[in-house]
């Protein structure tokens, strides 16, 4: 192939026809601009696109709703008693757990509690919790507050990685050597498994063994990985991890999270834990015990019966992901979409104000390309792409982040933006 060739429209076309995931772009509400054009949307890593069939989902929970009143427990078509266990199998699939080490429940930073309730146990000089510098502040706040909460100053029991070049993207070494220096005195490994704000993907599994064999316990805040990576929680040997569901799973705003307990960790009588009806044991749940006795696995950390319209919203979309087969084939669209990002606003963009923070190696970077404004006029840049129909994200101070999604974004979208992003120079 002529590599000029590479650069042009057609290319991006070509792409797309030949693209085995391309007819999945059909299963999705694409929002439409006000002349009727489908916008550009890069946003899948804020606010996932919502599914076609999730309306159908949503309104079969509220026929029968209306039909049965408190009978649906029981007697609807996805009887609402057992309905967080529609979702176990996919969504442990998409993680890389086992059936019982997952569950559906809550809302990211409510689950991120409870875990820390359970994982974070300092004692004596073990008492850290090792966080990246530019976590999402939600996660900075939660462990500013378990700490505290277990008497220790934030400023000293909280340690923040930052790389030593200053660059945002921290080098995998320079983690490994914080946990080499600091590993005796870190009672939690807490890490966004993709770093929200430069797209960087964290070696889990090295992380993981390293922290481990210094007496760390390790947890991971999967809100941009799960959807977007081909995790191995359960072979990587991670203690714990949660997610949200409506960035790249789809669940719609504020949909649930999921969590993840290692297995190991199934039956333990050491870790404490904080209790509700939902995580007692299911055979006597119904004879109102005084004595809690957890289920085992994972949905013994639940606490309340399950919200089932949110539920069925995520049922939905995981029909999707089973029937597009799983995060192998997703993965490797999108490291191919990413990548022809990353080569096409090389070839287009002559800007030496305009930085790609996102690592160029696809196995340190997910669906996201993070690019950052030097000249002072990102956010100006931005809304002029915005003007031209692109939707992407903004994060202060100076970085325009875009997602191309593989279940739902096209070559010919990615070479349409690096187009818009060349004129808005």
């Amino acid at each position: 192939m002529n590599n000029a060739h590479r650069f042009e429209r057609s290319e991006a076309l070509r792409m797309d026809q030949s693209d085995p995931l391309a007819r999945f772009r059909n299963e999705f509400h694409i929002p439409q601009t006000a002349t009727g054009k489908d916008h550009l949307y890069f946003c899948g890593n804020s606010l996932g696109l919502q599914p076609k069939r999730t309306k159908a989902f949503v309104e079969a929970e509220l026929s029968d709703w209306a039909k049965l009143g408190v009978e649906g427990h029981v007697h609807a078509r996805h009887p609402w008693m057992p309905y967080h266990e529609f979702l176990t199998k996919p969504m442990a699939s998409l993680v890389g757990g086992l059936e019982h080490e997952v569950v559906v429940m809550n809302s990211l930073t409510v689950n991120l509690h409870l875990l820390m309730v359970s994982f974070y146990r300092p004692s004596g000089k073990r008492f850290k919790i090792l966080i990246e510098a530019d976590a999402f502040p939600s996660d900075k706040y939660a462990v500013a507050s378990q700490a505290a909460f277990h008497g220790y100053d934030p400023q000293e029991a909280i340690i923040e990685l930052k790389s030593k070049s200053g660059h945002p993207v921290i080098p995998h070494e320079e983690v490994l050597e914080a946990l080499d220096r600091e590993g005796e005195s870190i009672a939690l490994v807490l890490l966004g498994g993709v770093n929200y704000y430069t797209g960087q993907v964290f070696d889990m599994q090295a992380i993981t063994q390293a922290a481990h064999t210094k007496g760390c316990v390790v947890g991971f805040d999967l809100a941009h990985g799960a959807g977007n990576l081909d995790l191995r929680l359960h072979d990587w040997n991670v203690d714990f991890a949660c997610w949200c569901s409506y960035k790249y799973l789809n669940s719609g705003p504020g949909g649930l999270s999921g969590i993840f307990v290692h297995e190991r960790h199934a039956d333990s009588k050491d870790l404490p834990r904080f209790q509700g009806w939902w995580g007692h044991d299911k055979a006597t749940r119904f004879k109102m015990p005084s004595q809690f006795i957890p289920l085992k696995g994972a949905e013994g950390w639940q606490l309340s019966n399950p919200p089932i319209l949110a539920m069925a919203a995520l049922r939905a979309s995981l029909e999707v992901f089973v029937e597009a087969g799983g995060m192998q084939p997703l993965r490797r669209k999108s490291e191919l979409l990413t990548g022809y990002l990353l080569e096409l606003l090389q070839q287009r963009n002559d800007n030496a104000s305009l930085r790609v923070i996102t690592p160029s190696d696809p196995l340190q970077r997910g669906c996201q390309v993070s690019i950052q404004n030097l000249d002072g006029k990102g956010k100006q840049r931005f809304e002029r792409l915005t003007d031209a129909g692109v939707i992407a994200d903004w994060r202060e101070p100076d970085v325009i982040r875009v997602a191309p999604v593989p279940l739902y974004n096209r070559f010919v979208d990615v070479w349409d933006f690096v187009e818009l992003m060349s004129e808005v120079h």
